[in-house]
């Protein structure tokens, strides 16, 4: 019988974020690389546990408010925390059609750019064994990309195949293209 609260909590915890994500999916992302369905986003895990941190948070405060200054100021951390990852979750991504894509991170404007925009490519190993992929813009900005992300591999690909049909070239001509090696655009040769 025990359990049962346990489960209770799980479920309200996943139903607000599942319903969290839809409505802030609604009401901001309105463009049609945004209805594509099409997206790079960070891991559910991170939503889904500042959704958690969020409610025991909010259990803290709640607590700390007839036990004690820690526990209150504990709770007001956990809950800042939690929020934040949360926002992190549903703010960061990217989401592309065929032709284009948009980067939305927080506090910024959804950065628009055509795949021919994409000049060249950095890798970076990281602890851990995740790569981070750098795609450099033709204004000089650059796209960040972990391995860790959801739906990253499927992006690349489109915006290679997007990338060589928006500049006229052949994908078999192009000998820098090695997605097993995390190669999809040109990039210097390691010395």
């Amino acid at each position: 019988m025990s359990i049962l609260p346990v489960l209770l909590v799980a479920a309200a915890v996943f139903g607000v974020c599942f319903a969290v994500d839809k409505g802030f999916s609604k009401l901001f992302r309105s463009k049609a690389q945004h209805q594509s369905g099409l997206a790079v986003r960070v891991n559910k895990r991170n939503g889904v546990f500042g959704v958690g941190l969020s409610v025991i948070g909010v259990l803290a405060i709640c607590l700390g408010i007839t036990s004690g200054l820690a526990l209150l100021l504990g709770g007001i951390l956990v809950l800042l925390m939690g929020i934040g990852l949360s926002m992190y979750y549903l703010t960061h991504g990217i989401f592309y059609d065929g032709e284009s894509f948009l980067v939305s991170t927080f506090g910024r404007k959804d950065r628009s750019y055509r795949y021919d925009q994409i000049r060249e490519q950095t890798l970076y190993l990281i602890q851990g064994g995740n790569v981070i992929i750098e795609l450099h813009m033709e204004d000089g900005s650059a796209v960040s990309l972990q391995s860790a992300m959801d739906g990253i591999y499927l992006f690349l690909d489109t915006a290679f195949a997007g990338w060589c049909l928006q500049k006229g070239i052949d994908p078999q001509t192009c000998e820098f293209h090695d997605p097993s090696r995390s190669w999809w655009f040109p990039h210097e040769e390691e010395a």
